[in-house]
């Protein structure tokens, strides 16, 4: 799977000499994007990896256009290529309907990632009734459940489609042109990571030949204050909608064929004036590339939409960049116009592709939340029952069955295996019991498993009921707010409504999922007499991503995954295309652009009084054992200069160290070496500590004690002095103690498929039930939970080096890093370090004066060289 070298090609756009090791980048990348299939490309971040791919990847576009018109795939022949033969390619089935519209989403095909407030752009028919009763606006269009409006639909609205649209009284239309094709869309996990391309896209001459266009949610890009206002990003999208239901609509023209679907002109002032529509897409190929910001600076200076207006644009452009959400889910690229038919994927900061993957997919709903939708579901049916048709009755006493059979389930009312180990006198926490169980076995357990939960899901999207409910619960509120003398805080307490139905609808649809991919874990109390429901809840967890990633990869020509650390790569293949052979999977690892004597990894495997390192879950917590850590960090605090990172596996764990290091009298030596810092638990907390220990660098030094998976580990920059020294402290295995990890464990091993509902008490039990999953594992699991730990170790390491005139230590403190020097025939947890660590890894078996020695020489030489430069 791993391969380091590749044809060397010219890249003429690079828009400077390119070191030796980014021109192997993107000649491997470029041959990657020929042969088509999954490519893993890592880059050490500081070594010019966005640049490099841009270069790369639109070279190869720019060469794909002078060739002849390929034949199907992109491959020499008219074969697939291998990788795709062990896949089922399944047509896309596009259905356009009357007058032009946008083709509605098949309710037969309903995927998870379709939010029900987050509707397709589709347009929807007009909303409410009329009539004498105020109320009336609150009334649901009758449905029928039984006929059908359009083929394979499991449902209706009773409307016509002449009563949806207005005939629009301007000819103006929308020119849109022919698609591009092939394309590359680009996709990271943060808007600051994709304004990062743009930036360096201009930085190239591909900036006057390639189109970009640059997607965003509507919670960045709208302009509309009266709905930007709302914060919330489901009430935004709901609202834009809203504005667009039931007005004009413009039809698109295309010069060369009939466009697909139309845009609303809309209810929406951003949205509804053609010319401005027209200024904003002008302005924008005159401009060319703009990212988020500027893109809504252009949007607010036209008066147009830079949402809408963007989408319009999709065509024309040789390289999209989006987001993570609107790439992966396959709702969210049909409601863009996205078609990775024979295109180009790159995923970016893949290193959490697959977690990214399936959390997308998940849904949780709380005791407190049922609560809030059962009581305006009864309201609602009894203000409106006589007036609704059999249908929406059907289905709004389906949903007050569902949730009062939610409710009892998680209340363990009639639980008695839960009752009979109840305690008054436990903690709330302690209180808490977790059960997994098969999306069959919850239905069976709930006796609910008669219910077409397709038709259910269908019925919800298409008749708008959460808002007509939520809107009706909103007016009753403020009447009895008003009645009271409260003031009325509309915007909090309808979000507060909103996403208590959005919650439930996630969960329902969560349902239609394949029994075998998903769990159902239920956060329940042993005794249920006790007043703290609040925390009690019930969740959707999927376990895999193959499906879902199939579907893209069915699609697509090639599909790049890049990261500046992805090992172990092994745990993303698991995961995300199982099917594939590690062969067919290539792999490139390029080197670090720093010169060797810029890093010194070492791993230790003893303190300074000779103890040995072993901070396993039954050893870490002696007293000797984090009394040795502290002698240790004591003397590293002497001879590192400036600032040091010390990880630990969790908050509780960095708390218990510290305490004893502050008791023994540890704390108070480094204390006279360097100021001391600790991560908060609380994010928003986290900024305000690195500044300050970054001031305090410049003084007389700083050491910060961070958390594996915690904010620093994760997404910070330790260039320079802010990271001389980052300690690893133990191998951070993920806790046993979460149940959605065993489940993916079993998940992944094969285990427990037809298992009884799994029961867990505490946190004791927790942890030995996950311990017998391990030792049951025979490869797949127990690998993939030492990929977890290392790919924790990978991220955290990594903060430190930067830039190429950057240097730092990097300290792997545990005996169990080292144990590769006594048989180094067996694999071992530092063969799954980045390549260029594992090139320069020591491996101090001695006494801690060899680490002190390294560490000496080490400063020594780059402080030396520092001082030449």
């Amino acid at each position: 799977m791993e391969e380091t070298s590749s044809s060397r090609r010219k890249f003429p756009a690079f828009p400077f000499e390119p070191y030796p090791i980014q021109v192997d980048f993107m000649s491997f990348l470029y041959d990657s994007l020929d042969r088509g299939g999954v490519a893993m490309l890592e880059s050490p971040t500081g070594t010019g990896k966005t640049l490099s791919i841009i270069c790369s990847a639109l070279q190869w576009i720019v060469d794909r256009r002078k060739r002849p018109a390929a034949v199907g795939k992109f491959c020499d022949g008219d074969e697939e290529p291998d990788w795709m033969k062990n896949f089922v390619v399944v047509e896309a089935q596009e259905r356009k309907e009357k007058h032009g519209r946008r083709f509605w989403p098949k309710p037969g095909n309903v995927e998870k990632g379709a939010s029900i407030l987050n509707l397709k752009d589709a347009d929807k028919g007009a909303e409410g009734g009329s009539g004498g009763d105020d109320d009336m606006e609150f009334l649901l269009d009758e449905y029928e459940s039984e006929e059908e409006c359009w083929e394979n639909s499991y449902g209706r609205l009773k409307r016509k489609v002449s009563q949806c649209l207005d005939s629009s009284d301007s000819d103006d239309v929308l020119e849109v042109e022919e698609d591009v094709s092939p394309k590359i869309y680009f996709t990271s996990r943060t808007h600051s990571q994709l304004s990062q391309l743009v930036k360096e896209f201009k930085k190239t001459s591909f900036a006057s030949e390639i189109n970009l266009v640059c997607l965003g949610s509507r919670k960045n890009l709208c302009i509309n204050p009266e709905v930007l206002k709302l914060g919330n990003v489901n009430r935004i999208n709901e609202r834009c909608l809203e504005l667009q239901r039931g007005h004009k609509n413009s039809r698109l023209k295309n010069h060369s064929r009939r466009a697909q679907g139309s845009k609303r002109s809309g209810g929406c002032p951003m949205l509804g004036k053609y010319s401005r529509r027209k200024l904003f897409k002008e302005t924008l190929e005159q401009l060319g590339a703009l990212d988020i910001e500027d893109l809504f600076k252009l949007g607010s200076k036209t008066g147009s939409c830079p949402y809408y207006g963007t989408r319009d644009i999709v065509g024309a452009a040789h390289l999209v960049v989006l987001p993570y959400q609107s790439l992966l889910q396959k709702f969210s690229r049909e409601s863009l116009g996205i078609n990775l038919e024979n295109n180009i994927v790159i995923i970016d900061e893949a290193h959490n592709l697959a977690d990214s993957l399936t959390n997308m997919y998940n849904a949780k709903l709380t005791v407190m939340q049922l609560k809030q939708v059962l009581s305006h579901l009864e309201k609602y049916l009894e203000k409106f029952r006589s007036r609704l048709g059999s249908g929406n009755r059907r289905y709004i006493q389906t949903l007050v069955v569902l949730t009062k059979s939610f409710l009892r389930l998680l209340l363990g009312h009639d639980d008695s295996e839960l009752i009979s180990c109840m305690d008054e006198n436990l903690s709330f926490e302690e209180n808490m019991v977790d059960v997994s169980m098969t999306v069959n076995e919850f239905l069976f357990s709930l006796d609910i498993d008669n219910i077409n939960f397709v038709k259910l899901v269908n019925y919800v999207k298409e008749s708008h009921i959460i808002h007509k409910v939520s809107g009706y619960g909103l007016k009753l509120a403020s009447y009895e707010n008003c009645s009271k003398g409260i003031n009325n805080h509309r915007i909090g307490f309808e979000e507060s409504i909103v996403s208590s139905f959005q919650a439930l609808a996630d969960v329902l649809l969560s349902l239609v999922n394949k029994d075998s991919e998903g769990r159902i874990i239920l956060s329940k109390q042993r005794n249920p007499n006790l007043k703290q429901q609040g925390e009690c809840y019930l969740k959707f967890v999927m376990l895999s991503g193959e499906r879902i990633f199939s579907e893209i990869m069915n699609q697509a020509h090639a599909i790049v995954l890049a990261g500046g650390t992805l090992q172990p790569t092994e745990e993303t293949r698991v995961r995300l295309f199982p099917a594939l052979s590690t062969d067919q999977v290539h792999f490139f690892t390029c080197k670090h652009i720093i010169p060797p004597e810029n890093i010194l990894p070492i791993a230790v495997s003893c303190g300074p009084s000779g103890l040995n390192f072993d901070f396993s879950y039954n050893s870490r917590s002696s007293q000797e054992m984090m009394e040795e850590l502290g002698r240790f960090i004591a003397n590293l605090v002497a001879i590192v200069p400036e600032g040091m990172v010390v990880f630990f596996s969790s908050f509780e764990y960095e708390e218990q160290v510290y305490g004893t290091w502050k008791t023994c009298g540890i704390l108070a030596k480094i204390l006279k070496k360097k100021h001391l810092f600790r991560e908060p638990r609380n994010n928003i907390d986290v900024e305000l500590v690195l500044r300050e220990y970054k001031e305090s660098i410049t003084s007389r030094g700083a050491i910060l004690l961070a958390v594996v998976g915690g904010r620093v580990s994760e997404g910070i920059n330790f260039s320079d002095g802010m990271g001389r020294c980052v300690v690893m402290v133990g191998l951070p295995y993920p806790s046993l103690f979460d149940v959605e990890l065993r489940e993916r464990i079993k998940h992944i091993e094969g285990l427990g498929e037809n298992s009884k509902p799994n029961f867990i008490s505490n946190s004791s039990e927790a942890i030995s039930c996950g311990s017998e999953i391990l030792r049951s594992c025979k490869q797949r699991g127990k690998e993939y939970y030492e990929n977890l730990c290392m790919k924790a170790v990978n991220q955290s390491i990594g903060r430190s080096i930067r830039h190429i005139n950057d240097y730092a230590a990097v300290l792997l403190v545990d005996s169990r890093y080292t144990s590769r020097a006594s048989n180094r025939n067996l694999p071992t947890t530092t063969d799954k370090l980045p390549l260029w660590i594992r090139e320069r890894l020591v491996f101090a078996n001695g006494s801690y004066g060899e680490v002190h020695k390294l560490l000496y020489q080490f400063y020594h030489l780059n402080k030396q060289k520092k001082a030449c430069s």
